[in-house]
């Protein structure tokens, strides 16, 4: 068991949207299971990690709290734990320090870093009610897409006028994240998926939207575009996942939950618990930089699995996102990760 120190002062309804995901299930929620495996501490001297509480961007305002925690850790030579949310995220360069965030570039985080899933809820408590079966395999792999994916100028334009609003407001300190080049995504993913709708021998059912969420405005708005969104990905065996402003995917967690296999367009991305999960087993992952199109490469893949084992890879994919992707069994994951990481660190 971890026995965890942080401040309970930020643990209320003001901060609930942006405590560290782990202490919302500890304190919020009360998850019996993670009692197993965590205990909140009042005493840091007794802790085996100090835990900033909210999102690190947050939390840095808050000067005499941060220092306070900050300087405790360093008494008692404890590690500490630290959340940035967003697109973005950002390095910290705390000693002793280990980031958990939603995506980053891979060749540049260290082994401090701890990837996170988006936390999705089960689409078949809602959304899909028939519930889990796997679908036969086809001849033709069959590739769904629903989403912002759009060309053109003025989209390009509106893309880099944001880009540099986040520039300029990153370079003024008036926010911290890591530094980014501009990359159009919903342009590039336009442009990925007409190469695919393109490729002879694939099967595409894509729904292109203009907009995030296609620009709702109501509830019934946003309930109808997420089950087309469901219905889509359910529908069909292979759904293709790219990066949005930050370098990961949520739809590509969304797809793991349906229990579908998500096509991985490589962008640099590290996934989660890389350590004790072999993603090459669960997901294909697409190269722009090889000489194989990438038409030809989903092609391959799916001709390289038997009838047998395209059906067990859809099972195989939802019970990972039971067992590993679900935030109080993503943590459990990483209580046993962490602690094998700081033995072999010594």
């Amino acid at each position: 068991m971890l026995k965890l120190y942080t401040d309970i002062e930020f643990l209320t309804e003001s901060h609930r949207k942006e405590v560290f995901p782990l202490l919302f299930d500890l304190h919020y929620l009360k998850n019996e299971l993670l009692f197993n495996y965590y205990q909140l501490v009042d005493d840091a001297s007794i802790s085996d990690v100090v835990v900033f509480p909210i999102d690190y961007v947050r939390f840095i305002k808050f000067k005499s709290a941060f220092n306070k925690l900050q300087q405790l850790a360093k008494q008692y030579q404890k590690p500490i734990w630290i959340y940035t949310g967003g697109d973005y995220g950002f390095s910290n360069y705390i000693k002793n320090s280990y980031t958990f965030r939603l995506g980053g570039f891979d060749s540049k985080l260290d082994e401090t870093t701890f990837i996170m899933p988006s936390f999705v809820n089960d689409p078949y408590s809602c959304q899909l009610p028939q519930g889990f079966s796997s679908l036969k395999k086809e001849k033709e792999p069959t590739i769904g897409f629903v989403g912002n994916a759009k060309a053109g100028v003025f989209k390009y334009t509106k893309e880099l006028l944001s880009h540099f609003k986040f520039k300029f407001k990153r370079t003024m300190g008036f926010v911290l994240a890591d530094r980014q080049t501009f990359y159009p995504s919903s342009i590039k993913r336009a442009g990925y998926l007409h190469k695919l709708r393109l490729s002879k021998g694939l099967k595409t059912n894509f729904i292109l939207r203009n907009h995030y969420r296609a620009g709702v405005q109501t509830e019934a708005d946003k309930q109808t575009s997420t089950q087309e969104f469901y219905n889509n990905v359910f529908n069909n065996a292979y759904t293709f996942c790219s990066r949005g402003v930050g370098n990961f995917s949520v739809r590509f967690y969304e797809t793991l939950a349906v229990g579908r296999i998500p096509i991985l367009l490589n962008t640099d991305c590290r996934l989660p618990l890389s350590d004790i999960i072999d993603w090459n087993k669960h997901i294909v992952v697409l190269d722009i930089k090889k000489k194989a199109s990438l038409g030809s490469q989903m092609i391959d893949f799916h001709n390289s699995i038997s009838d047998n084992e395209f059906e067990e890879l859809q099972k195989s994919n939802r019970n990972l996102w039971e067992t590993h992707l679900m935030r109080p069994l993503y943590f459990i994951k990483i209580h046993d990760a962490f602690l094998n990481k700081v033995n072999r660190n010594g």
